[in-house]
């Protein structure tokens, strides 16, 4: 199956794959990362959903989304590192000094997983972020090997799915997600 990504502009499309099915629920929305913990904290409900509408009419949107069709059926987040937490991550290494991107989130709604969405959604978000000026795209996937990892906890994404698209080993991490290591993957777009 071929899936078409896009930039994260249109609110509705995000709230389809990562908003919660009561618009009260204090959950992710992938802003974790995203924001200072202090503000991630503070927005409640329905709070968290008028802060990512606010970061989808920002530019650069927030990430991308794959789309069959026109059914929102992927999310990946996306941004310049240093508007990241893991800028102060004491647990994800820096490796030098070059600006990097942070690919963190990889969501996949039911029923269109396994038909390759995720790898439309890591190749999507590299391009979103080469169009953007980035000179590397990082990602901090779980290293699982063959071990089943729970859907929920495989938003950080797979390592072989990042080796699959280039990504290198940079280093490795103290960070472990759902009991398996995390390791920092890089992908240098400054190369051809």
């Amino acid at each position: 199956m071929t899936f078409d990504v896009r930039p994260a502009s249109v609110f509705e499309d995000v709230r389809a794959v990562i908003g919660p099915k009561s618009p009260t629920a204090t959950v992710c929305w992938c802003l974790s990362y995203r924001i200072p913990a202090k503000l991630n904290n503070e927005l409640r409900g329905p709070a968290r959903g008028e802060h990512v509408a606010g970061l989808c009419r920002a530019d650069p949107a927030p990430g991308v989304l794959a789309y069959d069709g026109e059914v929102p059926v992927g999310w990946a987040a996306v941004a310049p590192r240093s508007e990241t937490s893991f800028t102060r991550s004491r647990k994800i290494p820096h490796v030098d000094d070059v600006p990097v991107w942070s690919l963190w989130c990889l969501r996949v709604r039911p029923g269109h997983r396994g038909q390759g969405v995720t790898h439309a959604l890591i190749a999507g978000a590299v391009e979103f972020a080469r169009d953007q000026g980035a000179p590397a795209v990082e990602a901090y996937p779980l290293d699982s090997g063959d071990a089943k990892v729970d859907t929920t906890m495989a938003y950080a994404g797979i390592r072989r799915n990042f080796e699959r698209a280039r990504f290198v080993h940079a280093a490795d991490t103290t960070s472990v997600l759902a009991g398996h290591p995390r390791v920092l993957m890089r992908l240098d777009l400054r190369r051809p």
